[in-house]
Order: structure tokens, then sequence, then C-alpha cells
């Protein structure tokens, strides 16, 4: 009776194991997601520059500005993306789906093709 009990219990602990590994995931995926939408705050702030100096004199340090902030974007959509599939990397899924670390790289590679050219849209204004 002992051994079943036993043999129960680890069962439970592995599946409670198996389950918080799970929310890691998700967890993972919202995190992902939270940097993704920091970095568009980053281009927006950067779009907001240009309307608030927009006759601001030199021009150019108004545009490097605003630069700064798309540069960091960038660096904030790989950054997640890096931490994002190494933390996936460690994770063995159970019940959860989780997205893969191409779709992660497809996600900051869009989103920081659209910051640079963003970015290039502001230099030409």
């Amino acid at each position: 009776m002992t051994d079943d009990k036993e043999e129960t219990a680890t069962e439970l602990a592995m599946e409670r194991t198996d389950w918080a590994e799970d929310r890691t995931i998700m967890a993972n995926e919202r995190t992902f997601a939270g940097w993704m939408r920091t970095g568009m705050a980053s281009v927006a702030l950067a779009l907001g520059m240009k309307a608030v100096f927009g006759d601001f004199e030199p021009v150019w340090a108004a545009k490097a500005t605003a630069s700064i902030f798309i540069v960091l974007a960038c660096y904030i959509f790989f950054t997640a993306r890096q931490q994002s599939c190494a933390t996936q990397t460690r994770m063995n899924d159970h019940a959860a789906e989780p997205k893969s670390n191409a779709s992660m790289t497809i996600t900051a590679t869009i989103l920081s093709i659209g910051a640079i050219f963003t970015g290039v849209i502001l230099w030409l204004l």
C-alpha cells in the first residue's frame, strides 16, 4: 500500500511539474509579446518626435534623436527574440503548443524592417 501511495505522489508531482513547464512556455510568449509592444512604443515615440519637433532647427538633430528610438526598437525586437528562443529551447512542452522559434524570428524581423522603413521615411520628410 505504501508503494502505491509513493508512486501516486510521484506521478502527481511529475504532472504538476509538466503543468508548470507549460505555464512557463505561455509566460515566455506573453513576455515576448510585451517586448514587441515596447519596441513598437519606441517606434511610436520616434514618430511623435517628428510631430513635436516638426519645425525644430537644426532638423538633423530631431531626426537623429528619432533615429535613436528606431535603433532602440530594433534592439528590443531582437533581444526579445533571442531571450524568448533561448527560454523556449530549454522547455519541454506537454499540453501547451508553443510558438516556434522561427515564428518569433519572423515577427522580430518584420517589426524591425517596419521600424527601419519608418526611420528612413522620417529622414526623408
